[in-house]
């Protein structure tokens, strides 16, 4: 497995503006391997691939330019835009395409799972639900905030009590440094002026798209906490029925 992993990022210093991508995922299947095993460490990262894969072929279809995906173990990923977007509705669509896509990747573990009985599948496919779902918080930088800025950054506020009911509830470091990028968004937020000629030119967008962005977005999370839920259940019971 070592030989493969050394390979793959010996080919990714072939692919110019890929090679940090190759090997920042390299470091980072070795790095969760060390927690999870080889094969859950592959299959996450994996799906973290396909979630950023998302935000890039977006962009680019925006005609955005755009860094490849850089992994930090432990943290997650993120694509650099190197263009910014133009207005809200671009914002949205570069957002709300990294769920969309690392939701497909979820769904397909959850049914290969379930054809092959395969726990390790099972389980990559709650983390992908899992992930996707806390990606949808409200908030910037997660892409639910950038997803719900087409509606109004105030609706980042919601955000607060969610990232502070969670972190009661399972404290972590991820969520503090999340909490810290989000402090000059959430001060932002508070001082929107719609009627400022900047807001009105990037904000303005037909109220058709916003309510189709809302609904969108309403769904996919409704889905995603369905899911999450079902496959945490599912993952429950098999601990509990032991091995046969």
């Amino acid at each position: 497995m070592v030989k493969i992993l050394l390979a793959l990022a010996f080919s990714a210093g072939k692919l110019g503006k890929f090679a940090t991508t190759g090997l920042t995922m390299v470091i980072s299947v070795f790095a969760y391997a060390f927690v999870f095993g080889v094969w859950y460490a592959v299959g996450f990262v994996l799906l973290i691939l396909v979630h950023e894969l998302g935000h890039y072929v977006a962009a680019r279809q925006r005609g955005l330019e755009v860094g490849a995906p850089t992994f930090i173990p432990f943290v997650g990923a993120w694509i650099q835009l190197k263009d910014l977007p133009h207005d809200a509705e671009t914002e949205a669509y570069v957002g709300i395409a990294g769920p969309v896509a690392g939701t497909a990747a979820a769904v397909a573990c959850y049914f290969l799972a379930r054809h092959y009985g395969s726990q390790l599948l099972l389980a990559l496919a709650y983390a992908g639900f899992f992930l996707n779902l806390f990606n949808l918080i409200p908030v910037s930088p997660l892409d639910g905030g950038r997803i719900t800025a087409i509606l109004s950054p105030r609706v980042w506020l919601l955000g607060v009590p969610i990232l502070a009911g969670l972190f009661l509830w399972r404290p972590s470091p991820m969520l503090l440094l999340i909490a810290v990028l989000a402090a000059p968004q959430l001060w932002r937020a508070l001082r929107f002026d719609p009627a400022a000629p900047e807001n009105q030119a990037y904000y303005t967008v037909a109220a058709g798209e916003r309510l189709s962005y809302g609904l969108f977005y309403l769904g996919l999370a409704a889905y995603l906490a369905v899911m999450t839920y079902e496959v945490h259940e599912m993952l429950g019971s098999a601990r509990a029925a032991g091995p046969r």
